[in-house]
C-alpha cells in the first residue's frame, strides 16, 4: 500500500549498462577480476541461473490473468525479459511461486528489477497487487524487493533492492537515477490543493472515484464502511425517525434509533449523563481529553466567587486554597465565539462559547462547579451553579456538551486527527522514495488516510453534506472554527509530554488518557529512536538528507501555512529533533486518533450527552426550565438520526484493521529494524496487560488507548 514504483515504457535495456564488465587484474591481463575470484566458474555459453519468487497479495482480486515478466538489473548488466506466470498457476491470489531466470553471465549485485505486465490472449486487462519479489543469485545471495503496489494497465514498473538508504547512502548511478525518477513520478501523481482558506492543504483529489488504487480502501474495508452506513440509515429510515423534524416526546425514545447497537458504555452514558461526576469524567477520559487545563487564577471574564462555589467545595476549604493546591481546572471554548450558524430543518441554530470551572475532589472525582455560557460576563450572562434548581443546571451542562461536540469534531478529531494525518501522508508520498528509511517507518501509519478524508470532504463537510444538514455550524461555521484552531495549534499541543506539562494536568487523578498515552508515546519514541539511529549516525547526516528536509518543509508550508508561531520546525537539524517529530507523527496518526475517535458512538448514542445542535439561544437568566423546553432545545428526531448514523459508521472497524505495531508488509529487509519492530510489539503487549489489569477494577473501563484496539493509521 502507497508504494510508488517507477513506471516506464521500455524498448530495451539501459544503453549505457554493459552486458558484461570485469576489471582486469595486472597479474592476469587476460582474466577479469571477477573470474579470478571464482564468480564466473560456469563453462562458456552455459547460462547462470537466478531463482525468482514473486508474491501476490492476499486480498480479494489481487491476482491477474495478464502476462507478467521480469528483468533483473545488476551492476554487471541485465537479464533478458523472462515470462513468469503461466495463466492459472501463478500471479494469482496469494501465490508465491519460485521460478528460474537464466542469464548469459553473472549480473553482480542485483540493484533493480523490472516487472512487465502485458496482454494475454483474449483476457481483458486486470489489476495486479504485487507484494514482494525475492531474487537468489547463483552464489546463494538473496536480494529482496518490497513492492506492495497495485500495477494497473499494460506497463513496466521498476523497483530497487529493499535495503533502506538515505540519499547520501546511494553509491551506484542506477540507484540514484531510480530515486530521482520515482520522486518525479510521485510529484506528478500526488499533488496538493487548498481546500478552504486558512486550513491545512489536502491531496489534489476531487472525488472518491478518482482515488488511485494504491491509496484506495481494500475491498473488505470499502464493503464494511459503506455497508455499515447503508444499514444504519436504513434502520433509522424504517423506524421513521429520518422523516420526523420534530422534538422528541420522551428522552428514553432516543435510544430506539439503534436499539441493537447498545454497548455497556452506551448504557452507562444513558444512566449517568446527568451526573456531575460523569460530566467531569469525560474531560479526562472521554473523546476530547485535551481541553482541560489547570487554573491558577480565575479569568477576569469569568467572575466566580467563593460564595458561589462554597457549597460545591465544602466547608473545609476555599476557592483560593484549591487554586493554590492545583485542584481547580478550566475548560474554555473561546474558539466558538462569533462562529456563524446554519439552518437545520429550516430553523436557526445557536452556538455558545462557554467557560466551565471544575474541581477535583481528594477522592479523584472531577465535577463542574460553575458554568458561564458566554465570554462576556454580565446580567445577560449569568453563572450557573450545581445548586441551581431542576433542569436549568442540566441545560447549562448540555450547552457545554454541545460546545464539546463542535470542538471535538472540528478541532480534536478533524483537524488534529485527520487533516494532520493527510498532510503527513501527502508529504511522505511526494518527498520520500520507497527506499528511504523514513518512508519505510511511516508508510504503515499513513494507510487509507487520504481515502477517508476524501470521503469526509465528499459526504460530511461538503456543501449540502451532513454538517450543513444536521450540525449547527454548517460548512461555513466549520471553516471558521478550523481556521481559528489552526491559528492556535502548536507543536506543543501535538507532542503529548509537552501538552501535559503545558496544560498543567500532570497531577490529575484518574486521567487514563494521559497515563496510557504516555506509555504508548514512550514505546513509539523508543522504536523510532532505534530506527533513526540506525540510519543517521550524527546530526550532519540529518542536515544533509535533502529528501528529509523537503519532507518537513512540505509539512510546515502546506500543513501549517508557514506559521512560525506554531513552533513546527521548517527544517530538522539534529537526531533528537528528528526523533521527536517522527514520534509525534506516528502517535498522532495512531494512538491520538484512536483516543478521539473510538468512543464517538457510545458516548454520543444518547444524544443529550453530545448534541450536535441547539435550537434555542443560551439562557440569559436563571429562570426555571421544564423537560419540555429542554426537549425543544436539543436536536430533533431526524437530526439526531442523521448524526448518530454517521457516528455509527465512524466507530472502529475490525475488518482489514492493522493494529498499532502490526507490520504485515515487510518494508524493512534488514535484521536490525526487524528486531526493533519485535521489541516494539513486545512493549505494546506489556502495556496492554497493564491496561487490562487496571480496567478490571473500573466501573467504566477506559479502552480507547488499549493497544490492540488502536489502528496503525487514521483509517476511519
Amino acid at each position: 500500500m502507497f508504494a510508488s514504483p517507477v513506471h516506464h515504457t521500455y524498448t530495451g535495456g539501459y544503453s549505457e549498462l554493459p552486458r558484461y564488465s570485469a576489471a582486469r587484474s595486472p597479474d592476469s591481463p587476460g582474466l577479469g577480476r571477477m573470474e579470478q575470484l571464482g564468480v564466473f566458474h560456469n563453462k562458456p555459453n552455459q547460462p547462470v541461473i537466478y531463482k525468482v519468487q514473486v508474491t501476490t497479495g492476499k486480498g480479494l482480486l489481487t491476482g491477474t490473468f495478464d502476462s507478467i515478466s521480469i528483468t533483473l538489473v545488476g551492476t554487471n548488466g541485465e537479464s533478458p525479459k523472462h515470462l513468469l506466470n503461466r495463466v492459472g498457476t501463478s500471479c494469482c491470489h496469494e501465490s508465491a511461486e519460485e521460478q528460474e531466470v537464466p542469464c548469459e553471465h553473472d549480473l553482480g549485485p542485483v540493484l533493480l528489477i523490472r516487472l512487465h505486465k502485458d496482454p494475454y490472449s483474449f483476457f481483458p486487462e486486470s489489476s495486479w497487487f504485487c507484494d514482494a519479489v525475492r531474487v537468489t543469485s547463483p552464489q546463494g545471495e538473496v536480494f529482496r524487493f518490497p513492492c506492495y503496489t497495485w500495477v494497473e494497465g499494460y506497463c513496466t514498473v521498476s523497483f530497487r533492492e529493499g535495503t533502506a538508504k538515505t540519499p547520501t547512502d546511494d553509491s551506484h548511478y542506477l540507484q540514484r537515477r531510480h530515486r530521482r525518477e520515482e520522486l518525479v513520478m510521485r510529484h506528478s501523481k500526488y499533488g496538493w490543493k487548498e481546500y478552504l482558506p486558512g486550513v491545512p492543504w489536502c491531496a489534489d483529489i476531487d472525488t472518491p472515484e478518482s482515488i488511485e488504487y494504491n491509496i484506495h480502501f481494500s475491498f473488505p474495508k470499502a464493503s464494511a464502511f459503506f455497508g455499515r452506513g447503508t444499514a444504519a440509515l436504513f434502520e433509522a429510515k424504517m423506524k421513521g425517525f429520518l422523516d420526523r423534524p420534530y422534538s422528541w416526546e420522551k428522552l428514553e425514545d432516543i435510544r430506539k434509533i439503534f436499539w441493537f447497537y447498545h454497548t455497556p458504555a452506551s448504557e452507562y452514558v444513558y444512566k449517568h449523563w446527568k451526573d456531575d461526576e460523569f460530566f467531569g469524567y469525560q474531560y479526562l477520559n472521554g473523546i476530547n481529553p485535551v481541553v482541560i487545563r489547570k487554573c491558577t487564577q480565575i479569568p477576569a471574564n469569568f467572575p466566580v466567587t467563593q460564595e458561589m462555589v462554597a457549597g460545591s467545595l465544602g466547608e473545609s476549604t476555599t476557592l483560593k486554597e484549591e487554586l493554590k493546591k492545583g485542584t481547580i481546572f478550566l475548560a474554555d471554548y473561546k474558539v466558538l465565539e462569533g462562529v456563524p450558524t446554519t439552518l437545520v430543518n429550516g430553523k436557526e441554530q445557536f452556538i455558545a462559547a462557554p467557560l466551565c470551572l471544575l474541581h477535583q475532589k481528594p477522592t479523584g472525582e472531577i465535577t463542574p462547579i460553575a458554568i458561564q455560557l458566554s465570554q462576556h460576563p454580565g446580567h445577560q450572562s449569568p453563572i450557573f451553579l450545581p445548586t441551581d434548581d431542576g433542569w436549568i443546571w442540566i441545560l447549562a451542562k448540555t450547552w457545554v456538551r454541545n460546545a464539546e461536540f463542535h470542538t471535538h469534531e472540528v478541532i480534536a478529531h478533524l483537524l488534529r486527527g485527520h487533516l494532520m494525518a493527510e498532510v503527513f501522508t501527502v508529504a511522505t508520498l511526494r518527498q520520500l522514495p520507497m527506499c528511504h528509511p523514513l518512508y519505510k517507518l511511516l508508510i504503515p501509519h499513513l494507510r487509507y488516510s487520504i481515502h477517508i478524508n476524501v470521503l469526509a470532504r465528499t459526504y460530511l463537510i461538503s456543501q449540502g453534506g451532513t454538517f450543513d444538514r444536521a450540525i449547527a455550524t454548517g460548512r461555513k461555521g466549520l471553516a471558521v472554527i478550523l481556521s481559528k484552531a489552526l491559528d492556535n495549534l502548536t507543536y506543543t499541543d501535538l507532542c503529548l509530554p509537552d501538552d501535559i506539562e503545558s496544560r498543567g494536568v500532570g497531577s490529575l487523578l484518574n486521567y487514563y488518557y494521559r497515563d496510557d498515552g504516555m506509555k504508548i508515546w514512550d514505546a513509539i519514541e523508543s522504536f523510532v529512536s532505534g530506527i533513526v539511529e540506525l540510519y543517521y549516525k550524527n546530526n550532519l547526516c540529518v542536515q544533509r538528507d535533502y529528501e528529509l528536509q523537503a519532507w518537513i518543509s512540505d509539512i510546515f508550508t502546506r500543513g501549517f501555512l508557514t506559521r512560525r508561531s506554531s513552533g513546527i520546525p521548517s527544517s530538522l537539524r539534529s537526531v533528537p529533533e528528528l526523533i521527536k517529530f517522527l514520534t509525534m507523527v506516528v502517535f498522532t496518526c495512531s494512538a491520538y486518533h484512536a483516543a478521539v475517535n473510538s468512543g464517538q458512538f457510545e458516548l454520543g448514542a444518547f444524544m443529550p450527552n453530545l448534541p450536535s445542535s441547539m435550537r434555542k439561544p443560551p439562557p440569559q437568566v436563571k429562570a426555571a426550565v421544564t423537560l419540555g423546553e429542554f426537549l425543544d432545545t436539543i436536536p430533533e428526531m431526524n437530526t439526531t438520526s442523521q448524526v448518530l448514523s454517521v457516528l455509527w459508521v465512524l466507530r472502529n472497524e475490525d475488518l482489514d484493521m492493522k493494529q498499532l505495531g502490526q507490520y504485515d508488509e515487510e518494508h524493512f529487509v534488514e535484521e536490525e529494524p526487524k528486531q526493533l519492530i519485535t521489541a516494539f510489539q513486545e512493549r505494546l503487549a506489556h502495556i496492554s496487560e497493564e491496561i487490562k489489569k487496571r480496567n478490571e477494577s473500573l466501573e467504566l473501563p477506559y479502552t480507547y488507548l488499549f493497544p490492540p484496539s488502536i489502528e496503525n493509521s487514521t483509517a476511519i
